[in-house]
């Protein structure tokens, strides 16, 4: 059974979508992503889709699905990479991904999951979940 790679980064999980996604890859990719949330008590998800030509509406739908679980398990996800014509075709199609926050280029959006990281840290007091 085909699996999309999940790697680990301090508390951040990088997953990095190359091949067109169908049900039950999507459906594997959203179950071994929240277990290793869980696992690796990971704050951030960043999803880089630099590599997909085409995000129809199923795409962004698990995309939003993927970013609304792991609100859930308090992880913040961004979204790497997305080309222009991607973000033409999601406007045309009228999805917001609501909660998912999109970044050009890994380095911004490591900064800003680390802006977030200290942010829930002095919010918290300094405690580290």
């Amino acid at each position: 059974m085909e699996r999309i790679p999940i790697l680990k980064m301090g508390r951040v999980l990088l997953v990095t979508i190359q091949v067109d996604m169908h049900d039950r890859l999507a459906m594997t990719l959203q179950d071994d992503l929240t277990e290793r949330i869980v696992q690796d008590r990971a704050h951030g998800v960043l999803i880089d889709i630099s590599s997909l030509e085409i995000v129809d509406s199923f795409m962004g739908r698990m995309i939003a699905n993927i970013a609304g679980m792991a609100r859930v398990l308090d992880a913040e996800t961004v979204v790497v990479g997305m080309r222009p014509a991607v973000a033409i075709t999601l406007v045309e199609l009228g999805m917001t991904l609501s909660g998912v926050k999109t970044a050009l280029n890994m380095d911004t959006a490591m900064a800003m999951l680390m802006a977030s990281f200290a942010d829930k840290e002095h919010f918290n007091g300094g405690s580290q979940g």
